[in-house]
């Protein structure tokens, strides 16, 4: 799962850390700061945040290996990615986008320009501003943690709701049931395949008085998706 206000930040030094993570959670963003690039992978084991702040200089695997690795891997691929560093040269700048950077943020710099750059990187990604994503009536509110159809308000545990968060955010896109235990549940967690029928069947059952249910397409062979075709209402 990639919620887009939970924000991952990698940055060794302390009082930078700190004063970014308040900066940003005044925003209405979830922090989540770490001091090197393997501490970021061990959280990346688990589900996956909306977007990742990397600073280039950290002890042990450089921020631009880190960045390199997660666009490698299937999971993280298409993780927004934007870079902290002192480094201002166009050469550094045109390092960091090969390694798939999205952004690139010069230190010194004012929080309130790096909330504004992690908010126009959601964007571009596709994430609505308000946090709410559609398909018909169905919205479903990243920020508020809450699902409904219309004006009514839908009832889903946190684990049907990441599930739900996942196919809005991938409409008609078919997922195995590894991929879905990877990005819904993370990769640290052990858990058997069939945990993935059960809690979509619970996720059908909260959207069944609403007509909903029939959005969770069962894919032959493969999985889930969502389709985008709301179904028709009364």
């Amino acid at each position: 799962m990639s919620s887009s206000n939970y924000v991952l930040l990698v940055e060794d030094e302390r009082d930078i850390r700190e004063m970014l993570t308040f900066s940003l959670e005044r925003a209405g963003f979830k922090v989540v700061g770490v001091e090197s690039a393997e501490q970021a992978l061990a959280v990346l084991d688990g589900p996956a945040p909306g977007i990742v702040i990397i600073d280039w200089m950290l002890p042990g695997m450089s921020g631009i290996d880190l960045a390199r690795q997660l666009r490698r891997d299937d999971i993280t691929s298409d993780l927004p990615l934007l870079m902290l560093t002192a480094r201002g040269e166009e050469s550094d700048k045109l390092k960091s986008f090969d390694a798939g950077i999205d952004d690139y943020v010069t230190k010194p710099f004012s929080p309130k320009e790096l909330t504004a750059r992690v908010k126009a990187l959601l964007r571009r990604r596709g994430d609505p501003e308000d946090g709410l994503l559609s398909v018909g009536q169905l919205t479903l509110d990243t920020r508020g943690h809450q699902v409904s159809v219309g004006s009514d308000p839908v009832h889903v545990g946190p684990t049907e709701f990441r599930l739900l968060e996942l196919l809005m955010r991938n409409p008609n896109r078919a997922f195995d049931r590894t991929q879905l235990l990877d990005r819904v549940w993370g990769r640290n967690v052990y858990v058997e395949e069939r945990t993935v029928d059960v809690h979509v069947l619970r996720l059908r059952k909260a959207l069944m008085p609403f007509g909903m249910d029939r959005l969770v397409e069962t894919v032959r062979g493969i999985g889930y998706r969502l389709s985008s075709a709301a179904p028709p209402t009364g």
